[in-house]
């Protein structure tokens, strides 16, 4: 699965395609189990998010679920992958390695991205679901969908990324309340919790999606690429560095050729055709 195009795999568990010009999505194709991950899924998922980051044709992506019941709703308790539970349960420390390779990749692979990526929320967000979607840069919800965090209402723990995200998008007070309470909020309620960056009438959703990834895909790519590195890293380190950071990124956008358009077409009253150098 490494190495191949963004769309060129075909995949068990997962539905990728272009949806526009420079926009990429990656559809969680579990619908029946209301898109809960396997470890399947993960591998896969991984894959597919790294086809997305090495395609220079493509500038953004959106991350969503099959169906409208579930964007994803965490990972797959329902005892349908036997076999693998008990390797699991059965290796040293199987668990916790199981979550580093599985769904704590896909976080770090989202977080990592140097691109835009957005999460398209119908349904259900929680859990492991809602960890995967704050992952993500952006998250837009149907008016109808519903997050939150259940892992404690069957003894489980934010263990995908939940703890370290849930927190900075939230506070703690709130993400502790929602953790140990196993709160489920609805999207209105979210987007003013800070879960959500934008609620939609749900007929509205994908056209919306679809817009705002269009748009994020005609920016410069080097532009775009750098702006994001460098505010990902400022949350982690002193503002002295984070201006070191810029005087870097300066010294690879400035001299290229897409500031150079972006300025000619600004004299020229016309929109610019960036390309990425």
């Amino acid at each position: 699965m490494t190495g191949a195009k963004f769309g060129e795999t075909a995949f068990e568990t997962l539905l990728c395609d272009r949806p526009a010009t420079g926009v990429a999505r990656i559809i969680l194709n579990r619908p029946g189990a209301m898109n809960a991950y396997s470890f399947t899924m993960t591998q896969e998922l991984q894959a597919a998010i790294n086809a997305f980051r090495d395609d220079d044709a493509l500038g953004a992506l959106i991350l969503t679920g099959a169906g409208d019941r579930a964007f994803c709703t965490g990972g797959d308790i329902s005892g349908s992958h036997p076999e693998h539970s008990a390797a699991v349960a059965a290796a040293p420390m199987g668990h916790g390695r199981e979550m580093r390779e599985g769904m704590q990749a896909v976080v770090l692979a989202l977080r990592r991205l140097d691109k835009p990526s957005i999460a398209m929320l119908r349904g259900y967000a929680v859990a492991g679901g809602l960890a995967l979607a704050c992952a993500c840069d952006f998250r837009f919800a149907a008016a109808s969908a519903r997050l939150g965090d259940t892992s404690n209402k069957v003894g489980l723990l934010p263990d995908e990324g939940g703890a370290w995200l849930f927190p900075r998008l939230m506070g703690l007070d709130r993400a502790l309340k929602m953790t140990l309470l196993s709160e489920i909020y609805d999207a209105a309620t979210a987007a003013g919790l800070g879960l959500v960056t934008e609620v939609c009438a749900d007929a509205d959703l994908e056209g919306r999606v679809l817009e705002f990834a269009g748009a994020l895909a005609t920016r410069a790519p080097l532009a775009v690429r750098l702006s994001k590195t460098m505010m990902m890293r400022a949350g982690q380190i002193n503002l002295e560095d984070s201006l070191i950071d810029a005087q870097h990124a300066v010294m690879i956008a400035n001299p290229s050729a897409d500031v150079r358009e972006g300025i000619k077409a600004f004299r020229e009253k016309r929109s610019p055709r960036f390309e990425g150098r």
